[in-house]
């Protein structure tokens, strides 16, 4: 055998020699998880009062335009003074997007229809609301940049909203002449 073979078992050997503790540490840790959310008391979350579900609760993970990870949170589970809230609103999955001259804003609010959708916007945010019986979903977007309020066009199908804004343009990217005395 091989110098290079036996160096490339031994690699191998070195990576997956941890891998049963590493799935005993796994385990242990969802087993805790598991048990913290069966402890949970609906009232407390709640106070008092009736409870009401479902408990919607979930995130999304994404690298921004400058390397760092973004992390956007959904669902109508909210944490207060630390502890989890829960309201009647939930918060839509929202993504934004941007490229030179447009800004996108899509949002997944499924179980609404059209008509039941408000939109308003200003120059740096977009607030999304919708309510349609028992489903309630509102969203303040912060913009990444100002836009023209007049060119906002929206498009909603299938449980998914796509807002498409134009970026207004500032005398700083327009750039300024500078005279020589």
């Amino acid at each position: 055998m091989s110098w290079w073979r036996r160096r490339r078992r031994d690699i191998f050997d070195d990576i997956f020699s941890n891998l049963p503790e590493e799935f005993e540490d796994l385990e242990r840790e969802l087993n805790r998880i598991f048990r913290m959310f069966m402890n949970l008391n609906p009232e407390e979350l709640l106070g008092k009062g009736e409870v009401k579900g479902p408990f919607i609760y979930g995130f999304s993970m994404t690298i921004g335009p400058d390397g760092r990870p973004i992390i956007r949170e959904f669902g109508n589970v909210r944490r207060v003074s630390g502890k989890p809230s829960i309201g009647e609103e939930r918060e839509p999955l929202v993504d934004v997007f941007e490229d030179g001259k447009t800004i996108s804003v899509i949002a997944e609010i499924p179980g609404v229809n059209k008509e039941d959708i408000k939109l308003k916007i200003s120059d740096d945010k977009l607030i999304i609301q919708a309510e349609s019986g028992d489903r309630k979903y509102y969203k303040e977007v912060k913009l990444p940049a100002k836009v023209k309020v007049e060119s906002a066009k929206a498009n909603y199908k299938n449980g998914v909203l796509e807002v498409k804004l134009e970026k207004k343009k500032s005398r700083e990217d327009e750039g300024f002449e500078i005279k020589i005395e």
